[in-house]
C-alpha cells in the first residue's frame, strides 16, 4: 500500500468522526438554553391549549431521544429540517443564504489575500523602514478591532453615497437581468470591502513573518550571490514558499472568518447565512439554527482536510517528514 494512503485515511476518519460528534452536539446545545420557540410566540391571550398545540407541532412535546432520532430523519433526507419560522425546509432557506454570502465573502477574501500579498511583499522589501512598520502596524490595528465596529464605521463613513442595507434596491421593479446585477453588486461593495479588511490582519501579518523567515534560507543567499536585487529575492524566491503557511491559515482562520461574516451580515441586513443565524437566534429557530451551525461545521471540517491534503502536495518536507 503506498505510504501516503493511510495517511490520507485517517484524515478522512477524523473528519467523519468531527462531523458526527457535531451533528450530536450541535442538536443538544441548542435544548440546553431555557425556553423554546413557543416561548416567543407572541399571540394575544394565547391559551395554555394554544402553547401546547405549538409544542406538539413543533415536535417539542416528545423526548429528547426522539427529537434526535427525527433530526437525524431529516439529515438523511437532506433537508435538515422544517424551519419553525417559515415553515420551508432549512435546505432551501440555507441555500439561498449561502448564495448571499458568497457574493460578499469570497471578494472580500480574495481582496484580502491580494493586499495582504502586496503589502507583505513591499514591508520586507523595506523592512526596518517607516513603511514597514506603518504597514505592521495598521495590519496588527486591523486584526484587533471589531467586526461589528469596522462595519459601523464604514457605515458612518459612506452613509448617502453607498448602499449600506439590504442586497438590493426593494423600491427597484422590473430590473433586467444586467441592472439587477449591477443593483446587487453596488449593495455588496461595503460589505465585501469591510470583510476584506477585518481578514486582511492576520494574512498580512503571516505573509510578512513568513517571508522574513524565507530570506534567511540559504537558496535566498544563493540568489543574492547570482546578483539579483532584493526585490528580484523576494518576489520571485521568498514569495513562493512564504505563501505555504497563508495556505494553512486559511483554514485554522475559518472558523473566526465566520463568525465575523455573522456580525457583519448583521450590520449591513445582508441576506446570508450570518443574518440567517442572527434571525434564528431571536426566534429560537432551532432546525434553522442546528441546520446552519452543522453546515458551518462541515464546511470548516472539510475545508481544513483540503487544506491538510493541499499543504503535504505542496510541501514535499511534509511528505518526507510523516513518511519517516
Amino acid at each position: 500500500m503506498p505510504t501516503g494512503v493511510p495517511y490520507v485515511a485517517r484524515r478522512l476518519l477524523g473528519a467523519a468522526a468531527t462531523i458526527l460528534l457535531a451533528v450530536t452536539l450541535n442538536f443538544l446545545l441548542f435544548r440546553l438554553a431555557p425556553g423554546d420557540a413557543s416561548d416567543l410566540t407572541h399571540v394575544p391571550g394565547a391559551s395554555p391549549a394554544l402553547r401546547h398545540a405549538l409544542r406538539h407541532e413543533f415536535g417539542l412535546d416528545q423526548s429528547l431521544w426522539h427529537q434526535y432520532l427525527a433530526y437525524l430523519g431529516q439529515l438523511a433526507h437532506g433537508n435538515l429540517g422544517v424551519s419553525f419560522a417559515n415553515r420551508l425546509p432549512v435546505a432551501d432557506n440555507l441555500w439561498t443564504a449561502i448564495g448571499q454570502t458568497c457574493i460578499i465573502a469570497l471578494p472580500g477574501l480574495l481582496l484580502a489575500v491580494v493586499i495582504a500579498v502586496a503589502t507583505g511583499l513591499l514591508s520586507v522589501w523595506r523592512h526596518g523602514t517607516a513603511v514597514d512598520h506603518a504597514s505592521r502596524g495598521t495590519a496588527l490595528v486591523l486584526y484587533a478591532l471589531p467586526a461589528q465596529w469596522v462595519a459601523i464605521v464604514l457605515i458612518s463613513l459612506t452613509s448617502g453615497w453607498l448602499p449600506t442595507a439590504g442586497a438590493s434596491d426593494p423600491f427597484a421593479v422590473e430590473q433586467s437581468g444586467l441592472a439587477h446585477a449591477l443593483d446587487v453588486a453596488h449593495h455588496a461593495l461595503l460589505p465585501a470591502v469591510c470583510y476584506a479588511l477585518v481578514a486582511y490582519g492576520q494574512f498580512m501579518i503571516v505573509v510578512r513573518a513568513s517571508l522574513l523567515q524565507s530570506l534567511s534560507e540559504d537558496y535566498i543567499l544563493t540568489a543574492r550571490a547570482k546578483g539579483l536585487s532584493s526585490w528580484q529575492v523576494v518576489r520571485r524566491h521568498a514569495l513562493r514558499t512564504a505563501l505555504l503557511p497563508v495556505t494553512t491559515l486559511f483554514g485554522l482562520t475559518l472558523g473566526s472568518l465566520v463568525a465575523g461574516i455573522v456580525l457583519i451580515e448583521a450590520a449591513f441586513s445582508w441576506p446570508g447565512i450570518g443574518l440567517a443565524i442572527a434571525n434564528a437566534v431571536g426566534a429560537r429557530d432551532y432546525p434553522m439554527l442546528q441546520g446552519a451551525f452543522l453546515v458551518v461545521t462541515v464546511v470548516v471540517v472539510l475545508t481544513n482536510l483540503a487544506v491538510d491534503l493541499l499543504y503535504r502536495a505542496l510541501d514535499p518536507r511534509v511528505r518526507v517528514s510523516r513518511r519517516a
